[in-house]
């Protein structure tokens, strides 16, 4: 009997360039038909966080000898490793990131001056020498509006990559993409531009069909409903729940858990270990906070802005304080904590709470900083802000299988 041939099929490489904490590569990841190549992120305290549970942890990167394993600010690594970078060539499958957004932000000023926005030069420089055969790019949905001030009125980065990356040889397509519609517990639309080079012969827009079309089967597969609600993800979460010291800093509490009480608890915790949830750490609210949130549980509308409110009873500067309903997706998450109120209890959600809500597992740690202000916000980016920047893994998880089909092997 001639013993039956057994076929490997070759994982896809691809190189995430503005990862943050991994959100994004921890979703491709876990679609477990790629690969990755190496990860760009400039902030220490977010590559640390990606280094503990994507390299040390997980071993989902091949990282070459060449480069550092470090945070990196892309400007240097096209700098001082060009050569090594068009080498690449003929060797990647997909390069994806989303360069910071701040600059495009309908959310808050739209700056057209602000240096970051200068980084989509850099990702499209990083295309030109590597020349995959498709490209993922993920920014908010001011993305996609012109400028309308001073000397770039009129302006649009949209056109501005549509067109070099035509010009480059890739056929794109972006729309908007609400991330809710792919289980996770959050109302998060972003902007997604695929391109795909020309010679693949396969159309972006299949992409996004295949993303909706393939959409029921990947719930059913995960066994989660089609909208998962607030409470249906953190209600294991809760401080009633019990509380001990945090041992990094005694100074606060920690929770515990109860038990998984619906599916998407018990996805999130299925690879961890831990008795106790990770990064799980209650704010020290003064008793006026806590009653002023107790008064905005009461008469706040759930999910909606209670500025009003705050300013004619409590007299505080705070322009957004959100109180969650248990009931609903949350409204998009910042990196500002204190913008959300616990649907029950008068607090702020913690770490894990947020990261819950992005749908990162609970066995994915977070390193550095709980949280940062003053001037080292636009510098440091601690672990609210990790979480606040990231893609939700689940979401990079789906399109990660929808990718392999389009530009993988026919095997």
């Amino acid at each position: 009997m001639t013993a039956r041939s057994t076929t490997i099929k070759p994982k896809l490489i691809y190189i995430d360039l503005f990862a943050g904490c991994g959100g994004l590569s921890l979703g491709i990841h876990k679609s477990r038909e790629w690969h990755g190549l190496f990860a760009i992120e400039k902030d220490k305290m977010a590559f640390d966080t990606l280094r503990a549970n994507l390299i040390d942890k997980r071993g989902h990167f091949d990282w070459p000898k060449w480069l550092p394993v470090k945070n990196h600010d892309i400007n240097d690594v096209l700098r001082d490793f060009k050569s090594e970078l068009l080498s690449l060539r003929g060797q990647l499958d997909l390069v994806t990131g989303g360069p910071p957004c701040q600059g495009f932000s309908a959310a808050g000023r739209r700056n057209e001056d602000d240096d970051r926005n200068k980084l989509i030069r850099s990702y499209l420089m990083f295309i030109m020498y590597t020349r995959p055969k498709a490209v993922m790019f993920e920014n908010v949905k001011g993305f996609t509006l012109q400028f309308k001030r001073n000397k770039t009125a009129g302006f649009s980065y949209l056109n501005y990559v549509r067109s070099v990356l035509g010009r480059l040889g890739y056929n794109v397509e972006g729309r908007l993409v609400n991330f809710a519609e792919f289980g996770v517990p959050q109302r998060r639309t972003r902007f997604i531009l695929v391109g795909i080079r020309r010679d693949l012969c396969t159309r972006p827009e299949a992409f996004f069909e295949a993303l909706y079309a393939a959409k029921g089967s990947f719930l059913k597969g995960k066994r989660l409903p089609k909208n998962t609600t607030v409470s249906q993800a953190i209600s294991d979460l809760h401080k009633e729940n019990g509380i001990l010291l945090f041992e990094e800093n005694q100074r606060f509490k920690r929770g515990t858990y109860s038990p998984a009480r619906t599916r998407y608890q018990q996805l999130m915790r299925a690879d961890s270990p831990s008795l106790l949830p990770d990064s799980h750490r209650f704010a020290n609210h003064e008793p006026r906070v806590v009653s002023r949130f107790r008064y905005i549980l009461r008469k706040g509308t759930r999910n909606k802005n209670a500025f009003d409110i705050l300013s004619v009873q409590h007299q505080t500067n705070k322009h957004t304080v959100i109180p969650l309903s248990p009931d609903l997706h949350s409204p998009t998450l910042t990196t500002l904590p204190d913008d959300y109120i616990h649907y029950c209890e008068p607090r702020i959600l913690t770490v894990r709470e947020y990261a819950r809500l992005q749908s990162f597992p609970d066995d994915f740690v977070f390193l550095g900083k709980f949280t940062t202000g003053g001037h080292l916000r636009t510098k440091e980016v601690p672990r609210y802000s990790q979480i606040g920047n990231a893609i939700p893994p689940l979401f990079g998880e789906h399109a990660a299988s929808v990718l392999k089909r389009l530009v993988g092997p026919d095997l």
